[in-house]
């Protein structure tokens, strides 16, 4: 690993083994991968003792007490964790917090903030549109930089001043699984170090975010022995020609990562919303039968996402819910519900994203589709 690139070795990427490149039992990468979660969850948190900025570099810490807002840029898969990541830092660490994608921040006309900490996330660190991003970002004045990547020798590690090297280990499939959710780790790890320096995190709140961090491996687990369940919602989706995704807040990003999964490997129209905006127009495209996927935790707003499900419900639309544990629903409700394990809210998206990655791949699977190399795809787009 070149110094450019090189982090503390305990963050060191585990090079990629004869096993993470072979199917073994499964019949695709997509499905190895999506069941790996666990390991390269708990990859990610080897090591971890405290919160640190060194995580990130050796100058991250003097850099996170000087910035006065973030600004993430990515596409696809990534531009869906880094707005999962804005909800955390603008909660945690009280910073305000945009996220863009990136192949639209640089042909338009934005206003810089030298003093703003800009975040680019790439599974490969060659995406083209977003390290013309980074380039756009630099021009503009911005010299607090920092990626989050999957590879240690790319573009995009070498041309920040921090970064991150996720431990999601080698994915094959084109439609990403496991480099998401670790993804989602470390931009909570992200947060929780500028929290930490900021003043924001207290020695208890540390405990408790790093307990509740080291139970999401066996969350995940349990959470993908749920795959029965999700097989039989596949034999309904597999005869559709379209899908609604809806998710509010947190959970949102989740709903658009579920989408986005399901129309790159099964070819279903799919579309994400919040769930409030369905009165806003969406509502139209319900019609009988459309299966209609919402992804729910058990918090403040749950009456009144579940009286709009029931308006979708009513104009035909078939409900399934990926939901917290003790997100109370009844039978009498009439949703298809699926209840991952217990976590703490602020990470239970990650495991909510789970189920819609097995939804989309034994969707793809019943449609007959090329489930690792969807039609048009490629890994890493290095086009802009």
């Amino acid at each position: 690993m070149s110094e450019t690139v090189k982090q503390s070795q305990s963050f060191a990427q585990p090079e990629a083994n004869t096993a993470q490149t072979e199917l073994g039992s499964y019949r695709h990468f997509m499905q190895k991968e999506i069941f790996e979660q666990p390991r390269a969850i708990a990859d990610s948190l080897k090591g971890i003792e405290t919160v640190t900025p060194a995580w990130f570099g050796e100058r991250a810490a003097a850099i996170f007490s000087k910035i006065d807002s973030v600004l993430i840029l990515a596409c696809g898969t990534s531009y869906h964790a880094g707005q999962a990541a804005r909800h955390w830092i603008e909660s945690l660490v009280r910073l305000p917090c945009h996220v863009e994608i990136a192949n639209e921040y640089r042909f338009r006309d934005g206003v810089p903030n030298p003093n703003a900490l800009v975040i680019v996330i790439s599974q490969s660190g060659e995406t083209a549109d977003t390290l013309a991003a980074l380039t756009q970002a630099k021009k503009l004045g911005h010299t607090y930089t920092l990626s989050i990547c999957n590879v240690a020798a790319s573009s995009m590690m070498r041309q920040t001043e921090l970064r991150y090297l996720t431990r999601a280990g080698a994915e094959i499939g084109i439609a990403s699984t496991k480099v998401f959710t670790t993804q989602l780790v470390a931009l909570f790890l992200l947060t929780l170090a500028l929290a930490k320096e900021r003043g924001r995190l207290t020695a208890e709140e540390e405990t408790f975010w790093l307990r509740a961090l080291r139970r999401l491996p066996s969350a995940m687990q349990a959470t993908l022995e749920l795959e029965p369940q999700i097989i039989a919602w596949a034999k309904t989706f597999a005869h559709k020609a379209h899908a609604l995704f809806l998710g509010r807040g947190l959970n949102f990003p989740i709903a658009q990562e579920g989408a986005l999964k399901l129309k790159e490997t099964s070819y279903i129209h799919a579309e994400a919303f919040p769930v409030g905006e369905l009165r806003h127009g969406p509502m139209a495209l319900i019609d009988d039968g459309m299966p209609v996927v919402a992804t729910m935790p058990n918090s403040a707003l749950f009456e009144k996402t579940k009286t709009v499900l029931r308006e979708a419900r009513m104009r035909g639309a078939e409900l399934f819910v990926v939901a917290d544990f003790d997100t109370p629903f009844t039978d009498d409700d009439g949703f298809h519900v699926l209840r991952v394990p217990e976590q703490e809210s602020l990470l239970s998206p990650i495991l909510h994203a789970a189920p819609l990655q097995l939804l989309a791949y034994h969707t793809a699977v019943l449609r007959g589709t090329d489930v690792d190399k969807p039609r048009s795809l490629t890994k890493s787009v290095m086009e802009e």
